[in-house]
Protein backbone atom coordinates (compact mmCIF):
# COMPACT_ATOMS: atom_id res chain seq x y z
CA UNK A 1 0.00 0.00 0.00
CA UNK A 2 1.27 3.17 -1.09
CA UNK A 3 0.83 6.96 -1.51
CA UNK A 4 2.38 9.59 -3.59
CA UNK A 5 1.59 13.51 -3.92
CA UNK A 6 1.88 15.04 -6.97
CA UNK A 7 1.49 19.04 -8.58
CA UNK A 8 -2.09 19.26 -10.54
CA UNK A 9 -1.57 22.71 -11.54
CA UNK A 10 -2.84 26.10 -10.66
CA UNK A 11 -6.12 27.84 -10.12
CA UNK A 12 -6.22 31.83 -11.44
CA UNK A 13 -6.69 32.11 -7.86
CA UNK A 14 -3.36 30.94 -7.45
CA UNK A 15 -4.34 28.32 -5.77
CA UNK A 16 -2.14 25.06 -6.08
CA UNK A 17 -4.34 21.91 -6.78
CA UNK A 18 -2.62 18.28 -6.12
CA UNK A 19 -2.88 15.07 -7.07
CA UNK A 20 -3.20 12.07 -4.58
CA UNK A 21 -2.02 8.52 -6.03
CA UNK A 22 -2.65 5.55 -3.80
CA UNK A 23 -1.90 2.02 -4.98
CA UNK A 24 -1.75 -1.60 -4.34
CA UNK A 25 -0.34 -4.28 -5.70
CA UNK A 26 -2.75 -4.62 -8.53
CA UNK A 27 -5.05 -0.87 -8.51
CA UNK A 28 -3.91 2.51 -8.72
CA UNK A 29 -6.50 5.47 -8.14
CA UNK A 30 -5.50 9.20 -8.87
CA UNK A 31 -7.59 12.20 -6.35
CA UNK A 32 -7.01 15.66 -7.35
CA UNK A 33 -8.09 18.01 -4.75
CA UNK A 34 -10.05 20.22 -6.92
CA UNK A 35 -13.76 18.87 -6.56
CA UNK A 36 -12.26 16.22 -4.54
CA UNK A 37 -12.10 14.14 -7.71
CA UNK A 38 -11.60 11.02 -9.06
CA UNK A 39 -9.49 11.57 -11.97
CA UNK A 40 -8.12 7.98 -13.09
CA UNK A 41 -8.49 4.05 -12.07
CA UNK A 42 -6.22 1.86 -13.63
CA UNK A 43 -6.66 -1.76 -12.97
CA UNK A 44 -5.81 -5.35 -14.56
CA UNK A 45 -8.35 -6.49 -17.36
CA UNK A 46 -8.64 -10.42 -18.17
CA UNK A 47 -5.46 -10.38 -19.50
CA UNK A 48 -3.31 -8.77 -17.21
CA UNK A 49 -3.34 -5.34 -18.95
CA UNK A 50 -3.85 -2.42 -16.90
CA UNK A 51 -6.43 0.32 -18.25
CA UNK A 52 -7.98 3.27 -16.73
CA UNK A 53 -11.65 3.23 -16.65
CA UNK A 54 -12.47 6.16 -15.55
CA UNK A 55 -13.08 9.10 -17.79
CA UNK A 56 -11.91 12.38 -17.24
CA UNK A 57 -9.37 14.96 -18.56
CA UNK A 58 -5.32 15.29 -19.05
CA UNK A 59 -5.28 18.30 -17.46
CA UNK A 60 -6.65 20.20 -14.60
CA UNK A 61 -8.00 23.06 -16.95
CA UNK A 62 -10.78 20.51 -18.74
CA UNK A 63 -11.93 19.96 -14.99
CA UNK A 64 -11.99 23.71 -14.45
CA UNK A 65 -13.60 25.01 -17.78
CA UNK A 66 -16.02 21.97 -18.70
CA UNK A 67 -18.74 20.48 -16.62
CA UNK A 68 -19.66 16.71 -17.52
CA UNK A 69 -18.91 16.24 -13.74
CA UNK A 70 -16.62 13.61 -14.40
CA UNK A 71 -15.24 11.83 -10.75
CA UNK A 72 -16.27 14.56 -8.88
CA UNK A 73 -18.04 15.09 -5.04
CA UNK A 74 -21.19 17.08 -5.89
CA UNK A 75 -22.87 18.91 -3.49
CA UNK A 76 -24.58 20.92 -1.31
CA UNK A 77 -27.54 18.63 -3.18
CA UNK A 78 -26.76 16.13 -5.78
CA UNK A 79 -29.31 15.93 -8.44
CA UNK A 80 -32.16 18.18 -9.06
CA UNK A 81 -33.60 20.75 -6.93
CA UNK A 82 -37.17 21.25 -9.29
CA UNK A 83 -37.24 25.26 -9.60
CA UNK A 84 -34.04 26.24 -8.16
CA UNK A 85 -36.53 26.70 -4.77
CA UNK A 86 -37.48 24.99 -1.57
CA UNK A 87 -39.04 25.87 1.79
CA UNK A 88 -37.40 24.84 5.31
CA UNK A 89 -39.22 26.14 8.63
CA UNK A 90 -41.78 28.75 6.79
CA UNK A 91 -38.56 30.24 4.71
CA UNK A 92 -37.78 29.91 0.87
CA UNK A 93 -35.07 29.58 -0.43
CA UNK A 94 -33.49 30.31 -4.21
CA UNK A 95 -30.76 28.45 -5.72
CA UNK A 96 -29.17 29.53 -8.96
CA UNK A 97 -31.21 27.71 -12.30
CA UNK A 98 -28.25 25.72 -14.05
CA UNK A 99 -30.57 23.04 -15.64
CA UNK A 100 -33.76 24.09 -17.67
CA UNK A 101 -35.92 25.01 -15.05
CA UNK A 102 -33.97 23.51 -12.38
CA UNK A 103 -31.11 23.21 -9.87
CA UNK A 104 -28.61 20.89 -10.72
CA UNK A 105 -25.46 19.50 -8.56
CA UNK A 106 -26.01 22.29 -6.51
CA UNK A 107 -25.71 25.33 -8.50
CA UNK A 108 -23.05 27.10 -10.86
CA UNK A 109 -20.68 26.66 -8.22
CA UNK A 110 -21.03 22.98 -6.50
CA UNK A 111 -18.69 21.37 -4.36
CA UNK A 112 -17.33 20.13 -7.76
CA UNK A 113 -15.86 23.79 -8.63
CA UNK A 114 -14.10 23.59 -4.93
CA UNK A 115 -10.24 23.38 -4.19
CA UNK A 116 -10.65 21.04 -1.06
CA UNK A 117 -8.26 20.72 1.88
CA UNK A 118 -6.64 17.29 2.04
CA UNK A 119 -5.30 15.29 4.56
CA UNK A 120 -3.64 11.93 3.40
CA UNK A 121 -3.91 8.69 5.37
CA UNK A 122 -2.52 5.04 5.34
CA UNK A 123 -3.09 2.25 7.72
CA UNK A 124 -1.69 -1.40 7.45
CA UNK A 125 -4.63 -2.34 5.05
CA UNK A 126 -5.69 0.99 3.49
CA UNK A 127 -4.51 4.12 1.74
CA UNK A 128 -6.72 7.34 1.46
CA UNK A 129 -7.46 10.72 1.09
CA UNK A 130 -9.71 12.72 3.76
CA UNK A 131 -10.99 15.96 2.16
CA UNK A 132 -12.19 18.81 3.57
CA UNK A 133 -14.57 22.01 2.37
CA UNK A 134 -16.57 24.89 4.41
CA UNK A 135 -19.19 26.19 2.71
CA UNK A 136 -20.47 29.11 4.36
CA UNK A 137 -24.47 30.34 4.75
CA UNK A 138 -25.88 31.66 1.55
CA UNK A 139 -23.41 29.72 -0.44
CA UNK A 140 -25.39 29.65 -3.39
CA UNK A 141 -28.29 30.43 -1.68
CA UNK A 142 -28.46 27.67 0.90
CA UNK A 143 -28.59 28.16 4.37
CA UNK A 144 -26.41 27.06 7.10
CA UNK A 145 -22.85 26.95 7.98
CA UNK A 146 -21.52 23.49 6.34
CA UNK A 147 -18.52 21.81 7.17
CA UNK A 148 -18.25 18.53 4.91
CA UNK A 149 -15.88 15.84 4.64
CA UNK A 150 -15.20 13.36 2.24
CA UNK A 151 -12.64 10.24 3.05
CA UNK A 152 -12.15 8.41 -0.13
CA UNK A 153 -9.34 5.20 0.78
CA UNK A 154 -7.84 2.17 -1.49
CA UNK A 155 -8.27 -0.90 0.50
CA UNK A 156 -5.66 -3.96 -0.10
CA UNK A 157 -8.26 -6.10 -1.31
CA UNK A 158 -9.12 -4.01 -4.01
CA UNK A 159 -12.26 -2.07 -2.45
CA UNK A 160 -12.66 2.08 -2.81
CA UNK A 161 -14.52 2.67 0.51
CA UNK A 162 -16.31 6.33 0.07
CA UNK A 163 -17.32 8.21 3.76
CA UNK A 164 -19.57 11.20 3.79
CA UNK A 165 -20.28 13.66 6.74
CA UNK A 166 -21.59 17.02 6.80
CA UNK A 167 -22.26 19.26 9.64
CA UNK A 168 -24.56 22.15 9.12
CA UNK A 169 -25.58 24.83 12.05
CA UNK A 170 -29.00 25.30 10.49
CA UNK A 171 -31.40 22.69 9.13
CA UNK A 172 -30.72 22.77 5.36
CA UNK A 173 -30.69 20.16 2.46
CA UNK A 174 -28.06 17.75 1.79
CA UNK A 175 -26.98 15.24 -0.57
CA UNK A 176 -23.10 14.30 -1.55
CA UNK A 177 -22.01 11.62 -3.76
CA UNK A 178 -19.54 10.99 -6.07
CA UNK A 179 -20.25 11.29 -9.78
CA UNK A 180 -17.51 8.82 -11.30
CA UNK A 181 -18.38 7.70 -15.23
CA UNK A 182 -16.88 4.10 -15.18
CA UNK A 183 -16.38 2.24 -18.86
CA UNK A 184 -15.09 -1.34 -17.49
CA UNK A 185 -13.58 -1.94 -21.24
CA UNK A 186 -11.26 1.52 -20.69
CA UNK A 187 -11.80 4.68 -20.67
CA UNK A 188 -12.12 6.10 -24.65
CA UNK A 189 -13.00 2.44 -25.36
CA UNK A 190 -16.87 2.84 -27.64
CA UNK A 191 -19.55 2.70 -25.59
CA UNK A 192 -20.58 0.72 -22.17
CA UNK A 193 -24.14 -0.64 -23.96
CA UNK A 194 -22.43 -4.14 -23.56
CA UNK A 195 -21.62 -3.74 -19.66
CA UNK A 196 -23.98 -6.34 -18.23
CA UNK A 197 -25.94 -4.33 -15.04
CA UNK A 198 -27.82 -5.47 -12.77
CA UNK A 199 -29.59 -3.49 -9.98
CA UNK A 200 -31.06 -4.16 -6.13
CA UNK A 201 -33.99 -2.36 -6.70
CA UNK A 202 -37.51 -3.67 -7.57
CA UNK A 203 -38.68 0.07 -7.79
CA UNK A 204 -37.73 3.39 -9.61
CA UNK A 205 -38.67 7.28 -9.55
CA UNK A 206 -41.21 8.28 -12.01
CA UNK A 207 -39.48 11.55 -14.01
CA UNK A 208 -41.27 14.58 -16.22
CA UNK A 209 -39.61 15.59 -19.18
CA UNK A 210 -37.52 17.59 -16.82
CA UNK A 211 -36.04 14.65 -15.31
CA UNK A 212 -37.74 15.58 -12.02
CA UNK A 213 -39.51 13.20 -10.17
CA UNK A 214 -43.38 13.45 -10.03
CA UNK A 215 -43.81 11.79 -6.28
CA UNK A 216 -44.57 8.47 -7.76
CA UNK A 217 -42.24 5.24 -7.11
CA UNK A 218 -43.24 2.69 -9.84
CA UNK A 219 -42.44 -1.13 -9.47
CA UNK A 220 -39.21 -1.38 -12.71
CA UNK A 221 -41.47 -3.56 -14.40
CA UNK A 222 -44.67 -1.03 -14.58
CA UNK A 223 -43.26 0.97 -17.90
CA UNK A 224 -41.46 0.90 -20.84
CA UNK A 225 -42.37 -2.76 -21.00
CA UNK A 226 -39.37 -3.69 -18.21
CA UNK A 227 -36.41 -1.35 -20.14
CA UNK A 228 -35.86 -0.43 -16.31
CA UNK A 229 -36.16 -3.67 -14.85
CA UNK A 230 -32.15 -4.71 -13.97
CA UNK A 231 -33.27 -7.23 -11.12
CA UNK A 232 -31.40 -9.47 -13.26
CA UNK A 233 -28.39 -8.85 -14.99
CA UNK A 234 -28.81 -7.27 -18.77
CA UNK A 235 -26.64 -5.45 -21.06
CA UNK A 236 -27.22 -1.76 -20.61
CA UNK A 237 -28.11 -1.71 -24.66
CA UNK A 238 -30.58 -4.51 -24.37
CA UNK A 239 -33.42 -1.73 -23.58
CA UNK A 240 -32.22 1.50 -23.67
CA UNK A 241 -33.41 2.19 -26.76
CA UNK A 242 -37.21 2.48 -25.20
CA UNK A 243 -36.07 4.82 -22.58
CA UNK A 244 -35.85 8.46 -24.59
CA UNK A 245 -32.68 9.66 -24.57
CA UNK A 246 -30.97 6.60 -22.20
CA UNK A 247 -30.92 6.09 -18.60
CA UNK A 248 -30.94 8.90 -16.00
CA UNK A 249 -32.93 8.13 -13.15
CA UNK A 250 -33.14 7.34 -9.40
CA UNK A 251 -33.40 3.55 -8.23
CA UNK A 252 -35.18 2.75 -5.13
CA UNK A 253 -32.11 0.66 -3.49
CA UNK A 254 -33.95 -2.71 -1.78
CA UNK A 255 -33.52 -3.25 1.94
CA UNK A 256 -33.28 -0.99 5.02
CA UNK A 257 -32.03 2.52 4.22
CA UNK A 258 -29.05 3.37 6.83
CA UNK A 259 -27.43 0.17 6.59
CA UNK A 260 -24.87 -1.08 4.13
CA UNK A 261 -26.35 -2.84 1.11
CA UNK A 262 -25.89 -3.99 -2.14
CA UNK A 263 -26.78 -1.71 -4.97
CA UNK A 264 -25.39 -2.65 -8.04
CA UNK A 265 -22.95 -5.37 -10.09
CA UNK A 266 -21.93 -4.97 -13.51
CA UNK A 267 -19.70 -6.82 -15.57
CA UNK A 268 -17.80 -6.35 -18.97
CA UNK A 269 -17.30 -9.20 -20.86
CA UNK A 270 -14.64 -7.89 -22.93
CA UNK A 271 -12.63 -7.23 -20.26
CA UNK A 272 -13.47 -9.69 -17.88
CA UNK A 273 -13.98 -6.12 -15.11
CA UNK A 274 -16.32 -6.57 -12.62
CA UNK A 275 -17.55 -3.82 -10.28
CA UNK A 276 -19.82 -4.33 -6.97
CA UNK A 277 -21.56 -1.24 -5.09
CA UNK A 278 -22.19 -1.04 -1.56
CA UNK A 279 -24.37 1.85 -0.13
CA UNK A 280 -26.13 3.43 2.74
CA UNK A 281 -28.73 5.58 0.67
CA UNK A 282 -32.01 4.98 -0.14
CA UNK A 283 -31.10 5.68 -3.81
CA UNK A 284 -28.90 5.48 -7.30
CA UNK A 285 -29.03 7.46 -10.09
CA UNK A 286 -28.34 4.87 -13.02
CA UNK A 287 -27.01 7.37 -16.20
CA UNK A 288 -25.88 6.22 -18.87
CA UNK A 289 -23.84 9.29 -20.58
CA UNK A 290 -26.73 10.52 -22.58
CA UNK A 291 -25.34 13.90 -22.90
CA UNK A 292 -21.62 12.79 -24.01
CA UNK A 293 -21.22 14.04 -27.64
CA UNK A 294 -17.70 13.62 -28.21
CA UNK A 295 -16.14 15.20 -25.38
CA UNK A 296 -12.14 15.05 -25.51
CA UNK A 297 -10.60 13.29 -22.96
CA UNK A 298 -7.51 11.83 -21.79
CA UNK A 299 -5.24 11.10 -24.56
CA UNK A 300 -7.14 12.35 -27.12
CA UNK A 301 -10.16 10.19 -26.84
CA UNK A 302 -13.16 11.13 -27.88
CA UNK A 303 -15.98 10.02 -25.67
CA UNK A 304 -19.38 8.79 -27.33
CA UNK A 305 -22.69 8.93 -26.25
CA UNK A 306 -22.80 6.04 -23.67
CA UNK A 307 -19.47 6.41 -23.60
CA UNK A 308 -19.62 5.77 -19.58
CA UNK A 309 -22.21 4.87 -17.22
CA UNK A 310 -22.25 6.40 -13.17
CA UNK A 311 -23.88 4.81 -10.52
CA UNK A 312 -24.58 7.77 -8.00
CA UNK A 313 -25.19 6.78 -4.47
CA UNK A 314 -27.63 9.49 -3.38
CA UNK A 315 -30.90 10.36 -1.61
CA UNK A 316 -33.50 10.85 -4.20
CA UNK A 317 -33.77 13.90 -6.22
CA UNK A 318 -36.07 17.06 -5.17
CA UNK A 319 -36.20 15.54 -1.98
CA UNK A 320 -36.90 18.83 -0.47
CA UNK A 321 -40.21 19.99 -2.39
CA UNK A 322 -41.15 15.91 -1.78
CA UNK A 323 -42.19 15.18 1.66
CA UNK A 324 -43.43 11.47 0.89
CA UNK A 325 -39.42 10.91 -0.01
CA UNK A 326 -36.72 10.10 2.61
CA UNK A 327 -36.11 13.54 4.30
CA UNK A 328 -32.43 15.35 3.23
CA UNK A 329 -32.97 17.77 5.29
CA UNK A 330 -30.39 17.78 8.11
CA UNK A 331 -29.02 20.26 11.13
CA UNK A 332 -27.75 20.94 13.87
CA UNK A 333 -29.65 17.42 15.66
CA UNK A 334 -29.24 15.59 12.94
CA UNK A 335 -25.71 15.57 11.16
CA UNK A 336 -25.41 14.09 7.50
CA UNK A 337 -23.17 10.49 7.93
CA UNK A 338 -23.85 8.18 4.37
CA UNK A 339 -21.48 5.12 3.41
CA UNK A 340 -20.47 3.80 0.37
CA UNK A 341 -18.28 1.25 -1.20
CA UNK A 342 -17.09 -0.10 -4.67
CA UNK A 343 -15.45 -3.01 -4.94
CA UNK A 344 -13.52 -4.35 -8.61
CA UNK A 345 -12.33 -7.81 -9.69
CA UNK A 346 -11.28 -9.19 -13.08
CA UNK A 347 -10.83 -12.83 -14.47
CA UNK A 348 -8.07 -13.94 -14.49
Amino acid sequence: MDIRKHDFGTLYTGERVHLYELSNKKITLFLSTYGATWVALFLPDKNGKKEDILLGYPTLEGYTKNSPYFGVTVGRFANRIGKGAFVVDGTTYHLPINDGQNTLHGGYRGFDKRNWKARPFKTKDTVGVCFELYSPAGDEGFPGNLQAEVRYALTKDHRITCEYRAFVDAPCPVNLTNHAYFNLNGEGRGTILDHEVRLFASQVLEVDQNLLPTGKILSVTDKNHGAFDFTRPKPIGQDIQKIPGGYDHCYVVDGKEGTLRPVAEVYAPLSGRRMRVFSTQPGVQFYTGNFLRNEVGKKGSLYPQHGGFCLETQHFPDSPNRSEFPSAIFGPNRPYREEAYFQFSWES
